[in-house]
């Protein structure tokens, strides 16, 4: 299964755009020998339309453009379900499991996502009940699917 991130707003460089790379290069060395390939992350620059419904409509129709036919998509919501990092592996191992050939994870605009694409998610995640600023959510769901793909494979980075 291809894993793609979609991300409205641009990530600068610096720390927290290194530290992302990493987390996602060592996602796409370990994840093709379980069935997990990282595809890329598709950056998208955020609506100036005038009002928030619009700019989420504009962004969400971004993201459909990138939507293949059959492809998991995972809304990230500070209202989504948390999990703990087994259930967050056990989750993209049965996507996986299930024929899926691809997954976009994808993380909103300032204003949160557009109500339509909820009814296109096969799920809809939260990191925790904080508020995160988008550079960090970029480090924190590129690390837990790394941290996925070494659950999933039996390697000790997981440690409980």
């Amino acid at each position: 299964m291809r894993i793609s991130i979609f991300a409205v707003g641009r990530l600068k460089s610096g720390p927290e755009k290194d530290l992302a790379a990493r987390y996602l290069e060592r996602l796409a060395k370990t994840g093709p020998a379980i069935g997990l390939e990282f595809s890329r992350v598709i950056e998208v620059a955020e609506s100036r339309a005038s009002n928030s419904e619009t700019r989420k409509r504009e962004e969400a129709a971004m993201l459909e453009k990138y939507l293949a036919d059959g492809a998991a998509l995972v809304l990230l919501d500070e209202r989504g379900k948390a999990l703990d990092s087994p259930a967050f592996a056990e989750f993209f191992g049965n996507l996986r499991d299930s024929g899926r050939r691809d997954l976009i994870i994808a993380i909103g605009g300032a204003d949160g996502l557009d109500p339509s694409l909820y009814e296109k998610a096969v799920a809809v995640l939260n990191l925790g009940k904080l508020t995160w600023p988008h550079q960090l959510v970029r480090i924190l769901i590129a690390e837990q699917l790394y941290r996925a793909v070494t659950i999933l494979s039996g390697h000790p980075y997981h440690r409980v």
